[in-house]
């Protein structure tokens, strides 16, 4: 899926990078505390250390911002991931490494998370797939681990379960960056990977 370019009246690459950066974590803090709609762009600009003038060199649209936040953070976890996690071992101890890394990089971003969660859906038509794909994209890698650990007998799935399985790996580390008010007074985050990577591994382990 094309990735939608967001135009800037600015031509040095560099500085387009510089400026943007200082806007997603601007906004970041902004969207987390007001929610994007009741954010304006004159906050954002002030957030982000320079004038409304200048914002608008880099972006054409309120919408433009929220877009590179969801994009800076989709690539940030999956970059993250892809250096960290090998998805060609195929054995029990990889699968509970790759869980245990994927819960520490929310817990690290568990702003930008819990950002990503509440307005991606106030994207356009235009830019929501393609931040929804790349959210699939990192699913896929749980898939990749589980496939290889079924090629090698470590536990039986099927497709479908496997696809499955990889969606309910996502989503608890998910959980702990937008339900983390209510988790931190229960667990630590050792503990929760533990736990859940317990919960988790039990039912697939007992049909081998």
């Amino acid at each position: 899926m094309k990735k939608r370019e967001v135009p800037a009246s600015v031509k040095d690459e560099r500085l387009v990078k510089k400026r943007r950066n200082q806007m997603i974590k601007g906004a970041i803090t902004l969207f987390k505390q007001k929610g994007f709609h009741q954010t304006t762009t004159r906050e954002i600009a002030r957030a982000s250390g320079f004038s409304i003038g200048t914002l608008y060199e880099y972006i054409r649209k309120k919408e433009d911002v929220l877009y590179l936040v969801c994009d800076r953070i989709y690539d940030e976890v999956r970059d993250r991931m892809e250096q960290a996690i090998d998805t060609r071992q195929g054995d029990l101890n990889s699968l509970k490494l790759a869980i245990a890394y994927y819960f520490k990089v929310v817990d690290e971003l568990q702003d930008e998370v819990l950002v990503m969660y509440q307005e991606a859906k106030s994207l356009g038509k235009d830019s929501l797939p393609y931040v929804l794909n790349k959210e699939l994209q990192m699913v896929a890698m749980f898939e990749n681990i589980l496939k290889r650990c079924v090629g090698n007998g470590v536990f039986h799935l099927n497709e479908r379960e496997i696809q499955l399985f990889a969606h309910n790996i996502f989503v608890l580390g998910q959980m702990w960056g937008f339900r983390r008010w209510a988790l931190k007074k229960l667990y630590t985050l050792e503990e929760y990977i533990e736990i859940q990577t317990k919960l988790l591994l039990e039912g697939i382990m007992k049909r081998t």
